[in-house]
This record gives structure tokens, sequence and C-alpha cells, in this order.
């Protein structure tokens, strides 16, 4: 005989193209759910209803009933289980997960797993390359934009793979218990979604949670916060400038030159990355390490990062008008971001920096920026909802100009630019208050440059 938890229905919390890859995944398992979300007309209503018409759906303001009264909660990365109505849920009994908890229980290939502030999209799409060139079979999802955003659910409906390798938000740790990943890394921490956490104790306790019943650990010697908090019999590999120890990768000087190495053992010169900065420098290394931690061949690490030249929207060159370079960096959607543009840009540039930034702030606090911009800058244009905020952050010595729009902007921009200068669009806020996402951001503003020429 059925019981009454038996009856009730498994509620998704959240539509987009999480919350349908749950859909999904429950479909073909026979679970019955339940999509409930607070907007009207959510991403993804269209595709569910065409595929899954039976699927009942709750839309715009949340019932309270719903929540307390389901099976299970699956949480899309977007709410936060903090919500009312999901701690109502707790304090019922209710269990809440997410799709990357789902996915670990049901994968038994292993998992890389990569959190941090900032450099993750970085590392995974460069350890992607890796493991093309060792001829591994493996699975992408999770926290990814672009051409490679996949739903780690939707990696179920495929062969099964060597490995897989996920990129993971502090939103989605949120709602996962152990991950079990054969190895696992926060590359970087530094304050980012103060809107949605208490401060910055509570966001790292978030990310530690990618530790959660690893196996093998990648530390960043030159952040002490990527260090799990909690001691465990995990095998550990470290990377970071200076020279490197046991299982660590670092860089080494000789003959004026720079290289990457795995203890005392050259691997590349630093000469040989298409990439610039020392943040991407740390990505690199901390490939290495990840790689090695997987026991991939070194040929093919070597082969990959050499030919590795970064992603769309950080640090993208995007046109050289009258000598002045310009720069598309829109997926610096925070401080630490912005910082790491600056400062590898303007050790790389003869001028100096004229900065596009602003939109939503997000709580954070700009104060890190500043000397920055004090080195390595000359004018700040501001943008967006947060703009006023963020102007009052700098020195008097940075010349600082508002504009309405991107085009505007960058016409600013160029105005205060001189032959050797870099314009640099890295808003360290987020896009939503003018764009749809940080891509559409990007898009906009190589748009403007073109139109600029």
């Amino acid at each position: 005989m059925a019981t009454e938890l038996d009856n009730r229905l498994t509620v998704i919390v959240g539509l987009g193209n999480t919350g349908l890859s749950c859909v999904k995944y429950f479909a073909s398992t026979g679970e019955r759910v339940k999509v409930v979300d607070s907007r009207d007309e959510p991403p993804g209503l269209a595709s569910l209803i065409e595929m899954y018409p039976d699927v009942e759906c709750e839309l715009g303001s949340f019932n309270l009933e719903t929540f307390v009264t389901a099976k299970q909660l699956v949480v899309s990365p977007g709410i936060s289980i903090r919500s009312v109505e999901v701690e109502a849920a707790k304090e019922a009994g209710v269990a809440i997960t997410g799709d990357i908890d789902i996915f670990s229980k049901q994968v038994a290939s292993p998992i890389i797993a990569v959190t941090g502030s900032n450099g993750k999209s970085t590392v995974v799409a460069m350890l992607a390359e890796i493991l093309t060139k060792a001829g591994k079979k493996f699975g992408l999802g999770g926290n990814l934009d672009g051409d490679n955003f996949k739903p780690a659910l939707d990696l179920l409906a495929e062969d099964e793979k060597d490995l897989y390798l996920l990129e993971l938000s502090s939103f989605q740790l949120e709602t996962t218990q152990n991950l079990g990943a054969a190895v696992g890394t926060i590359l970087n921490l530094s304050a980012d979604h103060m809107d949605r956490y208490e401060g910055i104790d509570d966001y790292r306790r978030a990310k530690q949670r990618i530790f959660n019943g690893c196996k093998q650990v990648v530390i960043n010697r030159d952040d002490k916060e990527s260090s799990p908090l909690v001691e465990s019999d995990a095998a550990v590999w470290d990377f970071g400038f200076g020279r490197a120890g046991l299982n660590g990768l670092g860089v080494l000087e000789e003959g004026g030159d720079l290289y990457l190495a795995y203890q005392l053992e050259k691997i590349v010169s630093v000469n040989e990355l298409k990439v610039f900065g020392q943040h991407n420098i740390s990505n690199v290394l901390a490939a290495v390490a990840l790689s090695m931690a997987i026991g991939i061949d070194m040929n093919a690490i070597k082969a990959a990062i050499t030919e590795f030249s970064g992603l769309p929207h950080r640090c993208q060159w995007v046109a050289n008008i009258d000598g002045v370079d310009f720069y598309n960096d829109s997926k610096g959607t925070n401080v630490g971001a912005t910082v790491a543009a600056v400062e590898g840009l303007g050790e790389h540039i003869s001028g100096h920096i004229v900065l596009i930034a602003g939109g939503i702030a997000k709580g954070a606090n700009f104060t890190a920026l500043v000397p920055a911009m004090n080195k390595w800058g000359k004018a700040v244009i501001l943008i967006g909802q947060d703009a006023a905020e963020m102007a009052s952050y700098f020195d008097t010595e940075i010349k600082t100009y508002f504009a309405n729009n991107i085009p505007d902007a960058a016409r600013v921009a160029l105005q205060q630019s001189a032959a050797g200068d870099a314009v640099l669009l890295s808003p360290a806020c987020a896009s939503f208050d003018m764009f749809e996402n940080f891509q559409h951001r990007g898009f906009a503003f190589i748009e403007s440059v073109g139109n600029l020429q």
C-alpha cells in the first residue's frame, strides 16, 4: 500500500536550463515532478510544455504549501536555499537537493571539480584541451557558459565517459552534500555575491563543500582561502608563484626567463604561453596540477597549454584604433576579476588603462580596485545601476566619467586614451541591469568598438 510520502511530488524549484535538465532526468526515471518558478514566463517554459505537457507548473509567486508538502526539493542555483519557502520545507523535514548532488550520486566515473571566484571557466576550458590532447573521453558541464554550457544531468543521457569535468558555482555547491570528486580545487576566493551571502565567511563555507568526499585536492599557495578547512586523508597538490615543493607546481627563473615547473623540473617557458598576466599563469599552473593529479601524460599537457589562447569575454583583444587597444573582459563580474585584469593588462602594455566598469554591484566593496587603478590606470568610465556608488571609491587622481550606455562609454574611453593605452571593459559588476548576461554585454562592447573605427 502506498504511503502518504509515496504520493508526494518531487518539486523542481526554478526552471531555466538547469530546471529543464532536472525534469528530463526525472522523466527518465519515472519520478513524478512539479515545477515551480517565481517568474511568470521563466526561460525554458516553451520547451517544457512541448516536451512534457503533463508536468504541472506553478508560476508567479511561490506557494508555501507546495514546498512544505513536497517529497523533495530540487533547487536550481538561481534560488537561494535561505528563501522563506525553502527554509520552511527544510523545517518540515523535506529533503533539499540540487542537480550536482543528484549527478554525483549517479556517475561511477571520476569527477574533476573546479570552483573559485575567478578563473574557473578558463581553467576548465584549458583542462578540456588537455583531456582532448590526451585522448580521454570526458563529459563537460556544470556552471559553464556559451557553447560549452551543458547542465550536469544532461550528461547522464550520453554514453558513459572516462571522467567528468565540472565547473561549479557556490550556488550549486550549496545543495551538494558529498561530491566525492577524484580531484577538486578552490582556485581562489574573493568577495562575490555578497547580495546572497551574509559575508565572506558564509561564501567561503559554500565553496568549501567542493572538498566533501574529495580524494585529492589542489591548493593555491598564493591564496590561503583555497585550502580545505577540515583535515582529511586526501592527497594534496599545490600551485603558485615561486619555487615549488613536493607535489607542487611553480615558476622557476633561469637565464632571465621564467618557466612553469613541477618541483624543479621545467615544463614550458612562460613566453610559450598565448595567455598573459599573473592570473593566467596561475590558471595554467592550476590546470597542470589538476591534470597531473589524474595521471595525464605531460606531453599532452605541454601541447594543450601552449596552444590555449583564452576564452571570449576574458581579456579578449577586440581592435586597435589609433594606437589604442580595446579589450573585452565582460566576464569580469566581481572586484577580484577586474583587479586581475587591470594588473595583467597593465604589465602587458606600454601606456595606461582606461577602465569601463559598472552595473549591479551585488553588495561589493570596490576598495581593492583602487590601488590597481592608481598604478596602471588613467581614467574610469562608469555605467549602470551602481555607477555612482562605484565612483565614490576612486581617488581624485583617477579621472571618472559617467556614460549612459556601452557605445557612449567606448566613445568617451577613446577620447581619454592615447597611443599605447588600452581601453578595458571589465565591469566588476553583474550585467542584468542593462543586459541579458555578460556575453550580451561583451558583444555590445565589441559592436560599439567596431562602430568607432
